[in-house]
């Protein structure tokens, strides 16, 4: 089946090559002309696990190729899928500029039957606004355009999977016609089981916010009892282990930290309230999810503060982990960039490993004297009085206790992903802070 796919970010760039390895023929379309130049030759703008391997198939396989001619990809596509960014406007809500930019040329250049189907998260009635749109531009009836929803769920990190061996396929406000078409296109996707579930379209738009909310809830439950279990001398992997024992309640998006970002999670929830405010609806729930967020972001630096009695100038910091979460090297809405900037204004210095994000941090942050990014996590404790924990990487759940007590001034350790066991760093020698636990080891007198 011919397929365009309008916008090349996570989501654009991994439905499109996921559509060509299973046989489609795809053109990705952009307006950026050197990111499109870029892809052509073979380079992957972005971090994700296997997603170079399948843009190297499907360049020479031909099945995939990328453009900034809409009028040609419009023309050869039987299903054209809108997959641009909606950024949060500044009062939360979803900027749907791009979207409508993409409708308005599909409008001018679409001829014969055409399925548009929309894959970027937008507000409920997103759907009928674009086929109103579409509506306005043409009124011939040679051109039956349907415009059906189907949200993505990707995971930073494990997106191909995610696209490839979906847990559901949302379809909202399509035709049987345009159903049956659908079926077929993402056959592939659903052999082991029926993944297809059919709705209206304001629904589907909603399941997509239903779902991330649901998520940025449960983590900031744990959260907000993480702060409650540091108030009464409970430990929050203890009550974790036993709540997620519950098969009603499970162990997924209930581990404690230091707060959720990214993407996704933080615009959603916001867009949704908007969302929720246009209805005269106040959502107090996403309004407190979206509270303890934002207050948990803190609660490292608030910890380091404390244990430094205030004082924190002209001291050095290691931190590990800046992208918002492992296998990824996006930096949207990380709480390292609170930590960081926290530090920063408190007159501290930073030395920082990710595996992946330096070059983000570098495009955050420029050419800082107190920011230094080290080549290697070994690399950032020499000289630091303590070392920081804000991404759970695979390569920071094994630490060499003796190693850190060495080359640390002050032999601290602060956990934002609760990474470690209390007791092992006691008996290590390290003073250790996480989140929701007992604190470990003696205070020590700060160097």
């Amino acid at each position: 089946m011919k397929v365009a796919v309008f916008g090349t970010g996570y989501v654009g760039l991994t439905l499109a090559a996921c559509l060509a390895e299973v046989g489609h023929a795809v053109c990705c379309v952009d307006v950026d002309a050197r990111r499109v130049a870029s892809l052509s030759e073979g380079h992957c703008p972005i971090f994700e696990p296997g997603l170079p391997v399948l843009l190297k198939n499907g360049r020479a396989s031909a099945r995939l190729a990328f453009t900034t001619d809409a009028a040609r990809a419009i023309d050869a596509a039987t299903v054209i899928f809108i997959a641009v960014g909606t950024p949060s406007l500044p009062d939360g809500s979803a900027d749907l500029s791009q979207v409508f930019a993409v409708t308005d040329s599909i409008a001018r250049h679409a001829r014969g039957d055409k399925i548009v189907v929309n894959k970027s998260t937008s507000p409920v009635g997103t759907v009928d606004a674009i086929k109103a749109r579409l509506a306005r531009h043409d009124a011939s009836t040679a051109t039956r355009v349907d415009v059906v929803s189907n949200p993505e769920f990707l995971k930073e990190g494990s997106a191909v999977l995610d696209c490839m061996r979906p847990d559901r396929i949302l379809i909202g406000g399509a035709s049987p016609a345009t159903q049956a078409l659908l079926r077929e296109l993402f056959a592939p996707f659903s052999r082991n089981h029926d993944k297809f579930i059919c709705m209206d379209a304001r629904s589907a738009e909603l399941a997509k916010y239903a779902a991330n909310c649901m998520l940025a809830t449960r983590i900031s439950f744990m959260n907000e009892m993480a702060n409650l279990a540091e108030h009464t001398g409970a430990d929050i992997e203890a009550v974790r282990r036993a709540i997620g024992s519950d098969p009603r309640i499970g162990y997924d998006f209930i581990y404690a930290g230091c707060g959720f970002g990214g993407s996704c999670f933080p615009k959603d929830l916001s867009a949704l309230q908007r969302i929720a405010e246009q209805y005269d609806y106040q959502p107090r729930l996403l309004q407190a999810v979206d509270a303890i967020n934002q207050r948990q972001k803190h609660r490292l630096f608030e910890k380091i503060l404390d244990h430094y009695d205030g004082d924190l100038a002209g001291k050095t910091f290691a931190v590990w982990g800046l992208a918002f979460k492992p296998n990824t090297d996006d930096m949207r809405e990380a709480s390292s960039q609170v930590l960081l900037r926290s530090l920063w204004q408190a007159g501290a210095n930073v030395q920082a490993f990710d595996p992946q994000a330096h070059a983000e941090a570098r495009r955050l942050f420029g050419e800082r004297d107190d920011l230094r990014l080290m080549d290697r996590k070994e690399d950032t404790l020499s000289g630091a009085h303590a070392l920081v924990i804000v991404t759970e990487w695979q390569d920071f759940r094994v630490l060499d206790n003796g190693l850190v007590r060495q080359r640390l001034l002050d032999a601290t350790v602060f956990d934002g992903r609760n990474l470690y066991e209390p007791a092992q760093m006691a008996e290590a020698g390290l003073v250790y802070y996480s989140i929701g636990r007992p604190d470990a080891g003696a205070r020590q007198a700060p160097r």
